[in-house]
């Protein structure tokens, strides 16, 4: 009833791997009988956002979109456990509501799919698992000498670390 997953996972053309912080590729979800796809989308803020939804609703069109075209401005807040990401307006989107032990996902076209949240949060976690273990098999990552972009990327892992390993 829900799946989601990444191919052609990807650095962006033209940057060199190791300061690129945002992982790229082609995303599909499966919500009930629907299909959505994004062919540009920013994986590892989808990721993040994915975690974040775990416990949190996610009401479709008033912030970030699932499945974004861009993740690239990172926000810390300031003891950097927390990030918010802003980018274009382009991309996927659907809610993600919280009622009792289940998670009901409602799409653009105003389908309604409710899944048991165990169920949810095992699907979240695999798919953050996948663009955790691209990163961790590239090359190290070259930090922003920005303070401001620098503290973003931290603040991110941070959360996802948090959120992913409950700590």
């Amino acid at each position: 009833m829900f799946s989601i997953k990444a191919t052609d996972l990807h650095w962006m053309d033209g940057v060199k791997q190791e300061e690129d912080l945002c992982l790229h590729g082609s995303a599909t979800a499966i919500i009930g009988d629907e299909v959505l796809k994004y062919d540009h989308a920013t994986v590892s803020a989808t990721a993040l956002y994915l975690l974040k939804s775990i416990k949190e609703d996610h009401v479709m069109n008033e912030s970030n979109q699932m499945l974004p075209c861009c993740g690239f401005f990172m926000i810390p807040n300031e003891t950097l456990t927390k990030v918010d990401i802003s980018g274009c307006p382009n991309g996927v989107d659907w809610s993600v509501l919280h009622e009792n032990d289940t998670v009901v996902l409602i799409t653009e076209a105003g389908k309604r799919t409710v899944i048991p949240i165990d169920e949810y949060r095992q699907t979240v976690f695999a798919f953050a698992d996948l663009i955790e273990s691209f990163y961790k098999s590239s090359e190290d990552k070259i930090m922003p000498e920005d303070e401001f972009d620098r503290n973003g990327y931290v603040a991110f892992w941070n959360e996802w670390k948090a959120l992913r390993y409950e700590i």
